[in-house]
C-alpha cells in the first residue's frame, strides 16, 4: 500500500479573515484529507468548520502535536500515513513548521520517505517583512528575547551588532501582553539610526506595520494592542 502525504495547512492570522487569506489550494486539497495534527483539537476543529468544507466536522480524526510532543510519539501519529490515508499539520496561526511544532512531524516525515506538500497561505513573519522595507534577501529569524532585562539587553546589543555586520534584517515576536515592553528596550538599546519595524495584527482589521528609525521612534506616543506582533530591525 502506498504511503499518504503530510499536507501542511496554513491557518489565519487574525480572526474572521479565512474567507479572504485562505486560497482555492487549500479549499481544493482539505476536502480528501480526514486526519489531522493539531496544537489545539478544539480550534482545530472551528478552524476546519468555518471553511465549510466538510459535510460534518465530527467525521475527521485529530491527534495533538503541539511543543510538548515527544518525538517518539512521531511513529503513532503517523499511523494514517501507513495506512494510505493523507495526514494535515494544522498551526494554531499561520503556516506549519514555520516558528511552530509542525516543524517536527516534517522533519520526521522526511526521514522516513514521506512526500510533504506545503500548502500557500499567510505567515506573519514573510509579510512583515515585505511591508518593512528592510533587507528582505538577508534576513534572520529569531524567535523570542529573553524576558529578563540584562539578557535581553545583551541579546538586543548582540543582534544588533551582527545585522549592521552583515546588512541583516533581524526578526522577532512576542507574546502580546509583552509588546509594549518589548518595544521601550528596544528604544533603549537600540542605536538611534537604526530602523525599527512593528508590525501588529497583520492580516486584520486593525492591521498596523510602520518602519522608522529608533530616534523617530522616540517622539511617537505609541501603545501597542495585546495583539500578535512581529518586530523587525535593521542596523544602518
Amino acid at each position: 500500500m502506498p504511503l499518504g502525504k503530510l499536507y501542511l495547512i496554513p491557518n489565519i492570522i487574525a480572526d474572521g479573515t479565512q474567507h479572504v487569506v485562505i486560497t482555492a489550494q487549500v479549499r481544493n486539497e482539505l476536502p480528501h484529507i480526514a486526519h489531522f495534527l493539531a496544537e489545539d483539537i478544539r480550534t482545530a476543529r472551528r478552524y476546519l468548520s468555518s471553511l465549510k468544507i466538510y459535510e460534518t466536522i465530527e467525521a475527521l480524526h485529530f491527534e495533538v502535536l503541539n511543543k510538548d510532543t515527544d518525538p517518539r510519539a512521531l511513529e503513532q501519529l503517523f499511523a494514517p500515513l501507513r495506512q494510505g490515508h493523507d495526514l494535515g499539520v494544522l498551526s494554531e496561526s499561520g503556516c506549519p513548521g514555520v516558528a511552530d511544532p509542525g516543524a517536527l512531524a516534517v522533519k520526521y516525515a522526511h526521514e522516513q520517505g514521506i512526500v510533504v506538500v506545503p500548502l500557500v497561505g499567510p505567515s506573519s513573519l514573510l509579510l512583515a517583512l515585505m511591508a518593512s522595507g528592510l533587507n528582505g534577501q538577508r534576513f534572520a529569524f529569531q524567535g523570542y528575547l529573553p524576558i529578563d532585562a540584562a539578557a535581553q539587553t545583551k541579546a538586543l546589543k548582540e543582534f544588533e551588532k551582527e545585522s549592521k555586520q552583515k546588512n541583516q534584517t533581524q526578526m522577532f515576536i512576542e507574546t502580546p501582553y509583552r509588546n509594549n515592553s518589548l518595544f521601550q528596550a528596544m528604544l533603549k538599546n537600540l542605536n538611534p539610526d537604526t530602523l525599527l519595524c512593528v508590525a501588529v495584527e497583520v492580516t486584520g482589521t486593525s492591521e498596523s506595520i510602520r518602519t522608522l528609525p529608533v530616534r523617530h521612534w522616540k517622539k511617537v506616543s505609541v501603545e501597542w494592542p495585546k495583539a500578535p506582533a512581529v518586530f523587525l530591525f535593521l542596523a544602518i
